[in-house]
Parts: C-alpha cells; structure tokens; sequence
C-alpha cells in the first residue's frame, strides 16, 4: 500500500469514527470551510468540475462558473458530511431528510413483481437516497461499487454501504451482472450510479451536445429481465432536506437488435440525467473528466 493510499484509507477511516459525533451545526460549518478552502485551491478537481459546468452551461461567464464551483464544492462536501453522519442517524431523521416527487413510477413497479432498476447520475447525495429506500419505504436493494484502492478502503465503503442495508457487489463484469439479473427477476430492486463509463463497453450518447459514454449495463438489464428502468434525479435546495424526482419508465424498443436498442435507451436516460443537471447544476459531482473530447489517450481518464 502507498504512503498516498494509507491516507486516504486513514481520512475516511478518521471521517466515520469522527465526523459522526459532531455536533450538526458544527460538522455543516466544517463541510463548508474544507469546501471553501479547496475552492480557493483551484486543484486539478475544482478545475474539471467548472470545465464540466461550462458544457451544462455554455454561455455562463467566468464569473458565474466559478461561483457555480464554489457552490457546487459546497454540495460536495455537503454529501459527505452527511455520508459520514447517516450511521449514526435514526429511520425518523432518515425519513424526513428526503422528499420525492412521482414516487409512484417506483411503488408500481414493485407492485407488479417484475423489479426495477433506479439508475442514477452523480447528483446529491445517492447514498442518504438509498438509506431512505431501505429503511423508509422498506425495500432492500442491489447496487455495485467500484473496487478503490486500497482494499481497506474499498472494504470501509462496502461495509458502510451494507449498513445502510444495501447489498454491494465489486464490479467485476459478468458476475455481478449476472448477480443484478437474478435479483432483478426475482422481482427484487437494483440501484445503479450510471452516468460515467469510460470503459470499452460505454454506450456514446450525446450529452448536453457532446459525445460522451455511459454504461450499458442498466439498459441490457431492462431487456434481459424485463424490469421496470427509472432515471432518478436529486437535488438540494435552501432547506435541510434533500429533493428527488422519480422519472417515468425507459420502455424498451419495439424493434431492433440488442445493440440498437441499448443505444436508445442509454440516450433516454442521458437525457433524463441532463434535465435535473440543468436545473440543479452546483449539485452535480462531477470532478473527472466525462465528455469524450476531454479524454487525454496518453494519460488514461481521470
């Protein structure tokens, strides 16, 4: 292990055990003081994230794409104050800390047994939404978690996760693929972070004008299993609680081959994901590079 991973297996190990028992007021002020100071920074993150902001936003000027970094700094840290803190919250504080609209798309789906697949981007904060579905509605969950180095760490996030009552797979390809669909087809539910995939298996989609690639996987579920796909976006605004939208379902096309059909319905929910990152752009936690201009071959993505 390096001296850079121990670190970082060290601040959130640190961020778990501490964080957690601060006082609210005193952990909102922390998150917003660690996001100021890294704003002020203008580290390789910060950077990304208003180049980022500058394709949602074309014609914003530089004045308002760094007022927009700031505040989009501020809803990350945001989400991990919170993150850190949900262990020790309760299911009534759980409960009251989101409000979804069109929550329905998700009840029936549930009701008619065939599952369903919530497919996410990078809004808010995915983990508080999932806790919310375990414990207030009382649906246990399937999701996938990328393998982070070190193994300590990834383990930390895994366990944190489980906690909350989801079930975490590594991704790992086929297997966990092929452990989503048997959920799926037991009429069970599978929650999916799907709006950045730069591996070789990435559908391109246009996003906010530009090519870009998001995974496949959410779209080849829908049609292998015939559960229900719904895009979800988040949002914070003014107020403690945390927003949410639920979207109709991404049908799948009558006519074409797999391929096809996963290309339309990847564009669907890119499309879906783009509506709430338009409206609620400081709260996209996008600080790597997505767009496929953006990709340096020389130097792999980051």
């Amino acid at each position: 292990m390096s001296a850079q991973e121990r670190l970082a297996d060290a601040l959130y190990g640190a961020g778990w055990s501490t964080i957690k028992k601060l006082p609210e007021p005193v952990a909102v002020r922390l998150g917003r003081s660690v996001a100021d100071l890294a704003w002020k920074r203008r580290g390789k993150g910060v950077l990304r994230l208003e180049s980022n902001y500058a394709r949602v936003l074309p014609d914003a000027s530089p004045a308002r794409l760094a007022a927009l970094s700031r505040a989009g700094m501020r809803s990350y840290l945001r989400y991990w104050m919170e993150s850190f803190r949900l262990p020790a919250w309760s299911r009534a504080r759980i409960a009251a800390s989101l409000d979804v609209k069109d929550l329905h798309h998700l009840t029936d789906a549930m009701a008619a047994g065939q599952g369903a697949i919530l497919a996410l981007p990078h809004l808010a904060n995915w983990d508080l939404a999932g806790a919310w579905v375990t414990t207030h509605l009382g649906i246990p969950f399937t999701t996938v978690a990328e393998r982070l180095k070190p193994e300590t760490l990834y383990d930390r996030f895994v366990a944190y996760r489980e906690g909350l009552g989801m079930e975490v797979l590594p991704h790992s390809g086929g297997a966990a693929f092929g452990t989503l669909a048997r959920r799926l087809r037991a009429g069970q539910l599978v929650c999916l972070v799907a709006d950045r995939d730069l591996s070789a298996s990435g559908v391109e989609v246009g996003f906010f004008g530009e090519p870009a690639r998001m995974p496949a996987g959410p779209a080849l579920l829908a049609q292998q299993t015939g559960a229900a796909l719904l895009p979800v976006t988040l949002w914070y605004d003014d107020s403690p609680v945390m927003r949410g939208r639920v979207h109709p379902p991404v049908e799948v096309p009558e006519s074409g081959d797999r391929r096809a059909k996963t290309s339309v319905m990847t564009q669907a929910l890119a499309d879906a994901f783009a509506t709430g990152i338009a409206e609620h752009p400081q709260d996209w936690h996008m600080l790597q590079r997505l767009w496929l201009a953006d990709l340096d071959p020389t130097k792999g993505p980051a």
